[in-house]
């Protein structure tokens, strides 16, 4: 992918997002012993992209019996990461989610959602599963990790009443599919020529993310969400402007 070719996938993202990921995180992020902790942390990101987008599906729009289907199809990547089970090597063979195993949905906007997310959740275990391979040839070991506090930090903004709070969650997603998008560009000058192409590559499918979030939650809105969009936006900023002990792919700045 040429520079022209980022730049213009990364324009809308950087005037979407109130701030620039600081200096500071980048200096820390590009330290060698803090390869791994990068590494397990996107490949959570992955699989929590996939079970939100997955939850959206099965809360907004199918029937009891979908949802629960659903959810077992998601297991054996769960049981990767929470239980330690299974092959990795195997999940290539087990991301085969399609629109057609989901039955048709009555809400108003349950088809719009469904099309969008499943193509989300199989983009993101397509990455979960590239992660995986990185952390493998790079010699990198899965180790459970506490999740930073950036999506927790968004979400308790949440609205406790529908559709709004639907809409909210939405937003949030936007915010975390583009500050991810923003740090990939931002990491991939700093580490290794095969780490650096595999986060380019993520650029084009992140950007759509984002973009369909924003999409879906207009949609279901009866209200403009301009401002709504702002409000995520300040949180979101103060979150990785602010200073964190915690260092994570989406933490704040180092202190």
């Amino acid at each position: 992918m040429n520079n022209s070719i980022i730049e213009e996938l990364l324009a809308p993202i950087n005037s979407f997002l109130q701030c620039e990921t600081p200096e500071l995180w980048i200096d820390e992020a590009k330290k060698s012993e803090n390869l791994q902790v990068l590494l397990v942390d996107h490949l959570v990101c992955e699989l929590k992209a996939a079970q939100s987008a997955m939850f959206l599906i099965r809360k907004y729009a199918v029937d009891k019996e979908s949802a629960a289907a659903l959810l077992e199809w998601l297991k054996p990547f769960e049981a990767l990461i929470y239980k330690r089970d299974g092959n990795w090597r195997e999940l290539a063979d087990k991301n085969k989610l399609t629109k057609a195993m989901i039955p048709k949905s009555n809400t108003a906007y349950g088809q719009d959602l469904i099309d969008k997310m499943v193509m989300l959740i199989k983009e993101e275990l397509h990455h979960f599963y590239q992660v995986l391979e990185i952390m493998d040839e790079y010699g990198v070991e899965y180790q459970s990790i506490t999740p930073c506090r950036y999506a927790k930090g968004m979400l308790r903004h949440v609205k406790s009443y529908e559709p709004d709070a639907l809409v909210d969650k939405l937003i949030i997603g936007a915010y975390i599919e583009a500050r991810s998008c923003e740090r990939f560009a931002k990491l991939a000058p700093h580490v290794d020529e095969r780490l650096g192409d595999f986060y380019i590559s993520l650029l084009r499918s992140e950007a759509r993310h984002y973009q369909d979030y924003l999409l879906l939650a207009q949609e279901i809105s009866e209200l403009d969400i301009t401002e709504r969009i702002k409000f995520f936006g300040g949180i979101e900023a103060e979150l990785i402007l602010s200073p964190d002990k915690d260092f994570k792919f989406h933490s704040g700045v180092p202190s």
